[in-house]
């Protein structure tokens, strides 16, 4: 199991678009086997930053799921729109795996 954790540097002033966003990519992540654990907004602190994370069952099925990605259209549909509205300004992406007792 592998878990990818993004940090989103977003533009505050396009705290709207940013979410609409969000809600495009979470049935997309499990159309192809993820599972999404959605998107954190800022609320208080930093209002510029976001988070988003989401699991697969490995490493591999998380390359199958950018492979694929790349070539859907509701996906690519998704990265326009992000382009389009400018509501990203940068991020970073980490993968983690968990531990259980």
């Amino acid at each position: 199991m592998v878990t990818c954790y993004l940090r989103y540097v977003i533009d505050p002033f396009k705290l709207g678009e940013f979410e609409h966003y969000g809600k495009l990519w979470i049935p997309l992540v499990e159309k192809f086997g993820g599972q999404h654990h959605g998107y954190f907004l800022p609320s208080e602190g930093a209002n510029n930053i976001a988070l988003a994370m989401f699991t697969f069952p490995s490493l591999a099925a998380y390359e199958q799921y950018r492979t694929q990605s790349a070539t859907d259209a509701e996906c690519q549909a998704a990265f326009q729109y992000a382009e389009d509205t400018r509501c990203i300004i940068s991020y970073e992406r980490s993968f983690f795996r968990p531990v259980f007792s």
